[in-house]
């Protein structure tokens, strides 16, 4: 049998190539050898930095506790002063008699001439809105007069739209539309159905 010159150049290389590794196997430091005890040293210090994140997470929790039952608070405070009413009909009806009772508290009083029933609808996610529309002729102090009365309510009711013109000159009367707006649960506004 005889060898070819690559063979030979693979025995010159290979044969010296393996006697280096087994050297290096059996006199390499044991530190070297083992992989998982260096792993797990460094993860120690990983380890106790995410143990003290969640302590300090852990010890905001009563903070946290205590700002959400304050906003808890300070919402229902708020909303006892949406409209209250078992259907937004009723909550409609509610809002029309608050303005028509601050119409008549005006001096002299405001006559309603018409009343235009908006219906309901959402407004945002939580809550519902009711409208009113009216009509009235009045003088621009009395107009200032029942927003100012309407707002300064403990209702949450707002003024949606305002138009006013020019009535009688004579007087100094203007003619009013107004639209109030009034909040309420959510629940009271009906789903609508969508027609396939």
């Amino acid at each position: 049998m005889t060898l070819r010159d690559r063979d030979k150049r693979a025995l010159i290389l290979g044969v010296p190539a393996l006697i280096m590794i087994l050297i290096y196997v059996t006199t390499a430091p044991k530190e070297t050898k083992l992989v998982a005890p260096v792993a797990a040293k460094e993860s120690i210090p990983i380890a106790e930095q995410r143990l003290a994140r969640m302590r300090q997470s852990v010890s905001r929790v009563p903070g946290k506790e205590a700002i959400l039952e304050k906003v808890r608070a300070d919402l229902k405070d708020r909303e006892k002063n949406l409209l209250v009413a078992d259907t937004a009909a009723q909550a409609t009806e509610r809002l029309l008699t608050i303005v028509r009772q601050v119409a008549r508290a005006q001096l002299p009083p405001i006559d309603l001439r018409s009343i235009e029933l908006i219906p309901p609808h959402s407004f945002g996610e939580f809550y519902g809105e009711v409208s009113v529309a009216i009509t009235a002729e009045c003088h621009m102090d009395q107009l200032v007069n029942l927003m100012s009365d309407l707002t300064a309510r403990k209702e949450m009711i707002s003024t949606r739209d305002l138009r006013i013109s020019a009535s009688n000159p004579k007087d100094k009367t203007v003619s009013v539309r107004l639209t109030f707006a009034g909040l309420v649960p959510r629940q009271l506004i009906p789903k609508r159905t969508e027609a396939f």
